[in-house]
């Protein structure tokens, strides 16, 4: 008896993202444009960006969670923390309903979004909270940080 090896392939979603030290010096669009289009193999599902000056986030979506209203970059309420987000939190239901609890108001259904809100509720020290495997970057532009 032969065996015959079995590849298996894990697509998952591909961030991508560039921010530029000096504020007076903008981001391409094309740039950043160019990179999702690169990561294609990775998130064939849809492709979208985020450019607020000096910073830009790109997301090549591979769609898994909230088919519908997931798309990356996802916001907060006003707009002033952006998400892009590959992997899983595998527990962003028991968080939404924490977070809901405490007053934050959600636009989709996915785990993308608890992370948003987990930031503006405790900061960097929400990393504790997440169970699950991730890779992200985390704009906020009130404080001009980037995460």
């Amino acid at each position: 008896m032969s065996l015959q090896p079995v590849i298996f392939y894990k697509f998952m979603c591909g961030i991508c993202g560039i921010f530029n030290f000096s504020s007076d010096r903008p981001v391409n669009p094309e740039l950043i444009k160019d990179m999702v289009a690169i990561q294609r193999h990775r998130g064939p599902d849809e492709f979208s960006v985020f450019i607020n000056n000096n910073i830009g986030l790109g997301h090549a979506r591979l769609s898994i969670i909230d088919l519908s209203t997931g798309s990356q970059p996802i916001s907060n309420e006003d707009k002033s923390v952006w998400v892009v987000f590959n992997g899983e939190i595998f527990n962003y239901i028991e968080l939404r309903k924490d977070l809901k609890k405490r007053g934050h108001h959600f636009y989709t259904k996915s785990d993308t979004e608890v992370l948003v809100h987990l930031y503006e509720e405790y900061n960097t020290e929400f990393l504790s909270r997440l169970n699950g495997q991730f890779a992200f970057a985390i704009w906020d532009s009130n404080k001009r940080q980037l995460m």
